[in-house]
C-alpha cells in the first residue's frame, strides 16, 4: 500500500511538473498549441511503449463510443491548465483544480449510489478545499 501511495505523490509532482511546461509553452504561442504538443509527444511515447510491450490486442469496433470522451475531456483539460496557469500560478490553479475534482468526484458517487461510511468526513474536507482555494484566491487579488 505504501508504494501506491509514493506512487500517487510521483503522479501529483507529474501533474504540476506537466502544467508548468504547458503553461510556459503556452505563453510563447497559445494554449491549444501547447495542448498539441503535449498530446502528439504523449501518443509517440505510449506508442513506442506499448509496441516494445507487444501487448497490443485491441479491437477499435470492441470499444465503447463513451470511451473516446475521456480523450476529448483529456485534451480540454491540458487546453484548460496551459491557458490558466500563466495567469493564475501554479498554486492557485492546482487547488482550483483539485477543488473542482474533489466537488465532481463526491457528486459522482452519489449519483451512482456509492455511500461512503465517511459522507460527513469527505463532506467537511470538501468543504475545506474550498474555504483553502477561497483564501489562496482572497490573498492573490489583494
Amino acid at each position: 500500500m505504501t508504494l501506491y501511495i509514493f506512487i500517487a505523490l510521483f503522479n501529483g509532482v507529474c501533474i504540476v511538473t506537466s502544467r508548468t511546461l504547458n503553461g510556459k509553452l503556452a505563453q510563447h504561442h497559445n494554449a491549444f498549441y501547447s495542448a498539441l504538443i503535449n498530446h502528439v509527444i504523449g501518443f509517440l511515447f505510449l506508442t513506442v511503449i506499448v509496441l516494445s510491450l507487444n501487448q497490443y490486442q485491441c479491437n477499435l469496433n470492441d470499444i465503447p463510443i463513451i470511451a473516446f470522451v475521456g480523450g476529448i475531456i483529456g485534451a480540454f483539460f491540458v487546453v484548460i491548465n496551459s491557458y490558466v496557469l500563466p495567469l493564475l500560478g501554479v498554486m492557485l490553479t492546482s487547488v482550483l483544480a483539485i477543488c473542482g475534482q474533489m466537488i465532481s468526484s463526491l457528486v459522482i458517487d452519489m449519483v451512482n449510489g456509492i455511500q461512503s461510511q465517511n459522507a460527513y468526513l469527505q463532506l467537511i474536507g470538501v468543504t475545506l478545499i474550498i474555504a483553502g482555494a477561497m483564501i489562496n484566491f482572497t490573498r492573490r487579488t489583494r
